[in-house]
């Protein structure tokens, strides 16, 4: 039930004009114009003790969304503790308000009801998606998961123990190294995103039971979290149910959020290589520091990411996978958070076509600097307006981007401004992007692979200073 289908004429009409600065209603609609986002309106409120409620009604199934956002995640954990937030959040739901992790999963599917957490670096989310009828049943396990984790020591011991073992596990396999390698080499050892958000073999074996309770007082408060509710309940009906649920939550202290700097831009292009023996593939990453989430350059990166490596018909996919035959896929992103997070292009191709490949990866970051041609520009912008009012069709993709709202501070009409937004993007802005975001001859490369197969052909091609790294410091141990 958590995937249910919204009905079309609630969120878009697949047929209106959109200009390239706004929605064009002086004319028909023409087959094949990007789709016009309608949202229903977003209702805002709060409950006794301050706790915003944001809500927004779709009624076309019996289905509610209830999800708690706090804001706090990886960037907040202390600096000799990295991955309590994610330990943090992976523990809430084994035992709560008095409830074994059993007892707490036998009464919510007893509702048909499913709770799942998610945590990244900048925030923490606990949803719940039950049916209408027992949703005054579920709030109160929601508020138990939220509110009195009990965090037992012997779940704690369980949950370390698996993934010390995942890291064990990475060490022989060149997929998982590579981007803790990548960040790594990007961020240095010291800043918060060269660490993975799970943590290292250190930290994990260092944390206690105390640290977590410690990072739930210090951020899990309702003034630093907000209700965000979706589906069939309206705010009158809801807000009593919410009260009963989180009415005597309180603010314990001032929430201080941990600061993650800027990282400094890297300022020359060298190679890392890291030695995994046999390995049937080389696992390549390109890139260096990106862009916060903020950036005015965003609708511009869209664009110019999806001709570069955002799409199956990108020209890094096109060159790799479908002209040569190098790789089951290539691509391209930007990691965008509160702080900038990486930009990288990343493939696993064969070993044998190592230095190839990265011979074509950096002909397509010379050729993506000169102006993208007219059809091209025009099909990436399409590809991205086509595609973004399906990303609002279910409760769950709904709810979580209102949270990318709330998170990220977008203004209040971002999502229905989107696709005028990414209309308005011009070759010229594309350039100017990319003039200032890739710039090769300063990118890190970062090989995982059989160093017997592939370390002279690497070397031979003359891209930047090699080193050779160890396992130990790829992964921060």
């Amino acid at each position: 039930m958590t995937g249910a289908r919204l009905a079309g004429p609630l969120l878009l009409a697949a047929t209106v004009a959109v200009s390239a600065q706004a929605p064009d209603r002086s004319r028909p609609p023409v087959p094949g114009d990007p789709p016009e986002l309608r949202l229903p309106p977003i209702q805002q409120g709060e409950l006794s003790n301050g706790l915003p409620v944001w809500l927004v009604e779709a009624r076309e199934v019996p289905i509610v969304q209830v999800d708690l956002l706090v804001r706090a995640g990886a960037a907040d954990d202390p600096v000799d503790a990295f991955g309590v937030a994610r330990m943090t959040a992976t523990m809430l739901d084994e035992g709560a308000g008095g409830l074994s992790a059993l007892e707490l999963a036998d009464a919510i599917e007893f509702l048909g009801a499913s709770l799942t957490i998610g945590g990244g670096f900048d925030s923490t989310t606990i949803r719940l998606n039950t049916p209408v009828a027992r949703l005054g049943d579920a709030l109160p396990l929601l508020a138990d998961v939220a509110l009195r984790p009990s965090f037992p020591q012997e779940d704690l011991d369980r949950i370390r123990e698996e993934r010390l073992t995942d890291l064990l596990q990475t060490r022989d396999n060149p997929a998982a190294l590579v981007t803790p390698a990548f960040n790594r080499v990007v961020f240095g050892p010291e800043h918060r995103y060269g660490i993975s958000a799970t943590g290292t073999e250190a930290t994990l074996s260092a944390m206690t039971r105390q640290d977590l309770i410690d990072f739930h007082a210090a951020y899990f408060q309702p003034g630093n979290a907000v209700l965000v509710v979706v589906g069939d309940t309206t705010m009158d009906a809801v807000r009593p149910l919410l009260e009963d649920a989180f009415g005597v939550w309180r603010d314990e202290r001032p929430v201080v959020h941990t600061h993650v700097a800027e990282a400094p831009q890297l300022v020359e292009r060298q190679v890392y290589l890291l030695d995994v023996p046999g390995a049937a593939q080389s696992q390549i990453h390109i890139g260096w520091v990106g862009v916060s989430r903020s950036t005015p350059d965003y609708f511009a990166l869209e664009v110019l990411n999806t001709v570069l490596g955002g799409s199956f018909t990108s020209r890094l996919n096109q060159n790799l996978r479908e002209e040569h035959g190098y790789t089951y896929g290539a691509g391209s992103g930007f990691q965008m958070r509160r702080s900038a997070g990486v930009f990288v292009a990343a493939a696993g191709v064969q070993t044998d076509a190592t230095a190839a490949a990265l011979t074509e990866f950096f002909n397509e970051f010379t050729a993506i600097l000169d102006p993208v041609p007219d059809k091209e520009l025009t099909g990436a912008k399409n590809y991205r307006a086509l595609r973004f009012p399906g990303d609002f069709e279910t409760l769950r993709e709904l709810s979580g981007h209102l949270q990318e709202q709330i998170v990220y501070d977008l203004p209040a009409d971002y999502f229905e401004r989107y696709v005028a937004n990414i209309q308005a993007v011009t070759a010229a802005d594309v350039q100017r992007a990319a003039e200032r975001h890739i710039q090769p001859s300063r990118f890190a490369v970062v090989v995982v692979g059989d160093l017997v197969r592939i370390e002279d052909e690497v070397r031979a091609l003359d891209l930047g200073p090699v080193t050779v790294m160890s396992v130990e410091e790829a992964l921060g141990n």
